[in-house]
């Protein structure tokens, strides 16, 4: 059996392996290539195999489908989803570092508070406020381990709220997708992020210009999320959050 090390992403409906992965695996038989999306592009290719095994610890998994791409998380190669845990509650704790699946949704959800999660194509989203010129925009975001940043905001929301002209611009950069296509994003500072009761201050944004429709989803990223302990429902219809010990970390700038 051959070993990797696998990132949980919130957002993967899948089991991916990178390339660079791939190559070390004597196992691993491909059966075919397909057409697959990403957030570059629709053009992109993937190598698929099915009826696989895979272990996590000391839970195992039967005839699981996997897909090949570039990209995944550090010191990662590659990344499966929450389709994973069907039928089970997920705590994700930061501040003990470890995911703990429970048969129904544990008792200590009560001191947590309840959010309503929209639960579509294996990817959960929430309802978020960004505060901008004063006011407080409401929209749908998908929760998003995948991605570092903190917040990311779709093409039409950020054309409807003329986002590029109400936030003081303070950085480029390239963002990579995982089959490698580089989309550039401007990034900026919100002056306030509202999730649930919890309002947070000076928090990074990053959105498109240019190429719009291409990023049809609000994103919120990883360095948002770890400053929440969180709890899913086993029918995917709540989270759960309570403030992790990382609630007052620094916000990653990069």
């Amino acid at each position: 059996m051959d070993t990797v090390n696998l990132m949980f992403h919130t957002a993967a409906s899948s089991l991916t392996l990178t390339e660079d992965a791939v190559k070390k695996m004597s196992s691993l038989v491909f059966d075919r290539t397909d057409s697959v999306k990403s957030w570059g592009g629709n053009e992109n290719t993937s190598r698929f195999s099915k009826k696989n095994t895979l272990q996590i610890g000391n839970r195992q998994w039967e005839h699981v489908s996997i897909w090949e791409n570039m990209n995944s998380g550090p010191q990662t190669g590659g990344k499966f989803g929450i389709d994973l845990f069907e039928g089970k509650s997920i705590e994700i704790d930061f501040d003990k570092k470890v995911i703990v699946l429970h048969p129904k949704l544990p008792g200590k959800a009560r001191r947590f508070e309840k959010l309503k999660l929209i639960y579509e194509n294996e990817m959960m989203f929430v309802e978020a406020g960004c505060e901008v010129g004063g006011k407080l925009l409401v929209n749908r975001f998908l929760i998003h381990s995948g991605y570092s940043g903190s917040v990311l905001l779709d093409d039409q929301f950020t054309a409807v709220n003329k986002i590029d002209g109400q936030l003081k611009i303070v950085d480029q950069k390239a963002l990579k997708d995982s089959f490698g296509n580089i989309l550039m994003t401007k990034k900026a500072v919100l002056p306030s992020f509202k999730l649930g009761s919890k309002h947070m201050t000076n928090i990074p944004v990053g959105f498109f210009t240019g190429a719009l429709g291409r990023q049809k989803m609000s994103i919120i990223g990883g360095d948002l999320l770890k400053r929440f302990n969180m709890i899913i429902d086993t029918e995917r219809a709540n989270i759960y959050l309570q403030e992790s010990k990382l609630k007052n970390s620094e916000y990653y700038r990069g």
